[in-house]
């Protein structure tokens, strides 16, 4: 098969999957509605935590806004191309992880393709709402230099969330029932992405930035972007490093995923 013929397959499989989730409205209504719920009731911890008191870290509601958009834009679309990789335990479970073995696409790619999960696009509007919001509202010296570290920061973003989702999926073939575990990097590390790093301690930090980058993410981009000292152990111009950060995700990432491939030995069904 040709890469094209590749590249319309795994479309033919993905639009079966976007139709299916918009044939049932209602539930796809109330899918998206409980989607945007949630996305504000995080935008509104933020809204609480600031109104008691005016900042935090060094950064006040304002800035934490272009923190929380940056964050929540990026990690709201990996979470719906990538997000559904954390089924790979059922998957092995059932012995129907198998069946990607016998087919001549890459495991990865096939686990990838195998749902896309629209109700998100929901919670990524509260994302976009709070990140145009801060960029607003913030005393950011507009650039182009400035202008092109927004979209550099959306873009590396989203590859260092989806590379936590791979990370989470091929730790999943030496871990019993350890979603759980994994989720704590990935769904902790977004969480800690849309707060201010300067907050966190040493363990934290090492953890969130030289393990897994999701400092990179948000918060180091918006303290480059709003011109302020960075705290300890991150200097601000190590908000233009976002690129380096998402390779390094993708090259834990992927190596995990290889490994994990290689050490599965089936489901014994």
């Amino acid at each position: 098969m040709t890469w094209q013929a590749d590249v319309a397959a795994y479309r033919a499989v993905i639009g079966s999957r976007m139709r299916s989730q918009r044939s049932h409205r209602g539930n796809f209504r109330i899918d998206l509605t409980s989607s945007l719920l949630v996305g504000l009731i995080e935008l509104a911890e933020v809204w609480v935590l600031f109104h008691n008191v005016p900042r935090i870290g060094g950064v006040g509601f304002t800035e934490m806004l272009l923190v929380f958009g940056l964050a929540d834009c990026a990690y709201s679309v990996a979470d719906m191309i990538f997000g559904h990789c954390d089924r790979l335990p059922d998957f092995i479970r059932a012995g129907t992880l198998d069946a990607f073995y016998l087919r001549p696409q890459p495991v990865l790619l096939q686990l990838i393709t195998s749902d896309i999960s629209l109700r998100r696009l929901a919670r990524t509007v509260v994302g976009l709402v709070a990140l145009t919001a801060g960029l607003c509202l913030a005393d950011i010296d507009w650039s182009v230099a400035k202008a092109a570290l927004v979209v550099l920061a959306v873009a590396c973003g989203f590859a260092i969330f989806a590379a936590a989702f791979v990370w989470a999926a091929g730790m999943q073939f030496f871990l019993i029932d350890g979603a759980e575990a994994t989720n704590a990097v990935v769904y902790g590390g977004r969480y800690a992405a849309s707060q201010p790093a300067s907050v966190w301690n040493k363990p934290l930090k090492v953890l969130f930035v030289f393990a897994f980058p999701m400092a990179f993410t948000a918060y180091l981009p918006a303290v480059q972007l709003l011109g302020l000292p960075g705290p300890s152990w991150l200097p601000s111009w190590l908000g233009w490093c976002g690129p380096v950060a998402a390779v390094w995700a993708w090259l834990l990432a992927l190596l995990t995923w290889r490994v994990g491939v290689r050490h599965y030995q089936g489901g014994g069904g």
